[in-house]
C-alpha cells in the first residue's frame, strides 16, 4: 500500500531494493517470512466494481527452514567481482547524470548476466509467450504461478500471461574452502 503523498521509487532505486531484499531473504528466514506475508496481504481495490471475492481456503501451515548465509554471500561476492554490484548500489547516484548512470547500469547488467550464465541454468516457468491467453487447471502449482488482477472463484482460471517467471534448473557455485570467510565480499585494495 503506497501513501499518495510519497513519491514512488525510481527504476534504479527499485533495482537496489529488489537486490537487497533478494539477498536478505536468502540469509534471513524471518525476513523472508515477512516478505511472504506482505506479498500475500490483500491489496486495496482502486474502486469497488465487482462483488467481493470468495474467501480463499486457509493455507497449509508453512515450515520454515534456516537458510545458511554462505551461499548468498558467495553469490553476492561473485556479483561484486564481475559486475561491481555492491559498489553500484552503495554509490550515491544523485550527483550523476542519467547517461552516466545508464552507462554504469550497462556494466552491472553485463557482469550480472555473466555470473548468472556461469553459475545457474535459468529457465522460464511457463513456455508460452508473454501476452498469450492461458488456462490454469484446478491444482495448478500456486508456488510457480501467481494470480493477479480480479481473482474470484476457483480454478480453472483463464488469463493473460504477463510474465513467464523464472526457475533455476541447476546451480553451479564454486566450493568454498573450510577456512574461507564468506562475509568478506570484496577485499579492501591497497595500492603500493
Amino acid at each position: 500500500m503506497t501513501n499518495s503523498s510519497q513519491p514512488l521509487p525510481s527504476f534504479f532505486s527499485r533495482i537496489s531494493i529488489a537486490i537487497g531484499a533478494f539477498f536478505r531473504a536468502l540469509s534471513d528466514a524471518d525476513y523472508a517470512a515477512r516478505l511472504t506475508r506482505i506479498d500475500d496481504a490483500p491489496q486495496p481495490a482502486a474502486a469497488p466494481v465487482a462483488p467481493a471475492p470468495a474467501p480463499a481456503p486457509a493455507p497449509a501451515p508453512v515450515t520454515l527452514r534456516v537458510a545458511t548465509p554462505d551461499a548468498a554471500l558467495q553469490l553476492l561476492s561473485l556479483f561484486q567481482r564481475e559486475a561491481r554490484l555492491i559498489d553500484f548500489t552503495q554509490e550515491n547516484l544523485s550527483a550523476y547524470s542519467d547517461a552516466d548512470i545508464g552507462a554504469a547500469a550497462r556494466v552491472v547488467h553485463e557482469g550480472c548476466a555473466k555470473v548468472l550464465k556461469e553459475h545457474f541454468t535459468i529457465q522460464p516457468v511457463r513456455g508460452e509467450a508473454e501476452g498469450s491467453r492461458i488456462e490454469l487447471p484446478e491444482g495448478f502449482d500456486a508456488a510457480a504461478v501467481r494470480l493477479t488482477g480480479n481473482v474470484v472463484g476457483k480454478a480453472p482460471f483463464k488469463g493473460t500471461l504477463s510474465h513467464r517467471g523464472w526457475r533455476s534448473a541447476e546451480v553451479r557455485l564454486p566450493k568454498l574452502a573450510e577456512a574461507h570467510d564468506a562475509s568478506i565480499l570484496a577485499p579492501a585494495e591497497v595500492e603500493l
